[in-house]
């Protein structure tokens, strides 16, 4: 079906970061995949790993236990400091389980509409419920009706959460993103997300925090909330988690991890050997090589080049960042610098019109950020000063 505009370029293999063209024309992948690929690709702890499994045993489905799924579980919940996890097969399944556990747990508490509290410019999926979340008119409209039970709010505002907190009953819980990713890599301001914590323990909500694009070490620690040492109720990863083998994971901890029993969540693919030996490699990869502070490394040197080349030129709004998680804004609508990106041998990625996005894998070296950051301001400044021609 017609649900994609792809760029006209097919890769037949990579290595690290980067990628080959089916022309054998090699790129620096600096988008990852859009955050999946973290330890860059073909890595071969991983590629190790899911050969070996295939050989072995692919599926059985959770009608019977699996040993694999439950040591990547423990190994999870415990670098998360959480209490048990459900896995699923992508970041939308996630949030669905993340969504239906908050409604349960209302209902448990008898509240007749649980009622979650979501952000502004969020992005958290494309099924209904996950679309509803989703804070973009773009991404909902045709869809409609959408679904009740969801009231929105300004990111990074907290006085909006306590506006709505005197004048609703019916709130479960607050659902958002320590960075909006898809929204243009808008970081909210230090401290909100421990005041956010310190709202939901104020009114017996859950915090449901939606890290999968700023978990598995993307920005400086293995997940974003760790930054503020604001721990979640509920955190949903995938992206990273099996870098490139579909896999995603809802986590909780305290009364939210007791509030499923059997028959209230399940799935056929859901943590099968495969998907959780390629998850287990993948953290033990992370852990071994201290991918995490490599990432808060890279990521610190590039934003502040990016910030000395870029910052006060006319055109380019804002450059921000949190590890390998960096935005640079512009002034206008700017999806051509893809393209003339790949032209030089970078691939980037531009979100909300104007931001160009860049997510490169953990394991990138001086060398190769160098790379990324003289190619990007290169199109960026080029990009300024045709407009400025024309």
């Amino acid at each position: 079906m017609t649900t994609y505009n792809r760029q006209a370029i097919s890769f037949e293999r990579g290595e690290g970061p980067w990628l080959w063209d089916s022309e054998g024309n090699r790129y620096l992948d600096a988008i990852s995949g859009i955050a999946v690929c973290g330890l860059g690709h073909a890595h071969s702890a991983v590629t190790e790993a899911v050969c070996d499994q295939a050989r072995k045993l692919v599926h059985t489905s959770n009608l019977y236990e699996i040993d694999i799924q439950a040591q990547a579980a423990e190994r999870l919940t415990a670098l998360a400091g959480m209490d048990a996890v459900f896995f699923g097969n992508s970041g939308a399944e996630a949030n669905e389980a993340a969504i239906k556990l908050a409604r349960l747990y209302g209902h448990n508490k008898g509240i007749k509409i649980p009622t979650i509290i979501v952000m502004e410019n969020s992005f958290h999926g494309r099924t209904l419920a996950t679309l509803t979340a989703t804070g973009s008119r773009k991404v909902q409209a045709g869809f409609e009706p959408l679904l009740q039970g969801f009231t929105r709010a300004p990111y990074n505002d907290l006085q909006a959460l306590e506006n709505i907190a005197q004048n609703s009953n019916e709130i479960v819980a607050v659902m958002l993103e320590p960075i909006q990713g898809e929204g243009g890599v808008r970081i909210p301001d230090e401290g909100y997300l421990r005041a956010v914590r310190k709202l939901c323990n104020e009114h017996g909500w859950l915090m449901i925090l939606d890290e999968i694009q700023t978990g598995m070490g993307r920005t400086g620690k293995w997940f974003c909330h760790q930054h503020e040492s604001a721990v979640p109720d509920v955190m949903t990863l995938a992206k990273a988690l099996g870098n490139g083998v579909p896999i995603g994971a809802c986590l909780a901890r305290g009364e939210a991890a007791k509030t499923f029993a059997p028959g209230n969540h399940g799935s056929t693919f859901g943590g099968n050997p495969l998907a959780t030996r390629a998850a287990l490699a993948t953290l033990n990869a992370i852990a071994e090589d201290n991918y995490y502070a490599n990432a808060k490394l890279q990521g610190e040197y590039m934003l502040r080049a990016f910030r000395d080349q870029l910052e006060g030129i006319e055109g380019v709004r804002e450059v921000r960042g949190k590890g390998l998680m960096i935005g640079i804004e512009l002034q206008r609508a700017c999806g051509e610098l893809v393209n003339a990106a790949r032209e030089q041998g970078l691939l980037i990625n531009v979100t909300a019109d104007n931001v160009i996005r860049l997510l490169p894998p953990l394991i990138i070296d001086r060398e190769q950020a160098d790379m990324i950051i003289e190619t990007t301001c290169a199109v960026v400044h080029n990009f300024i000063a045709s407009e400025h021609a024309a």
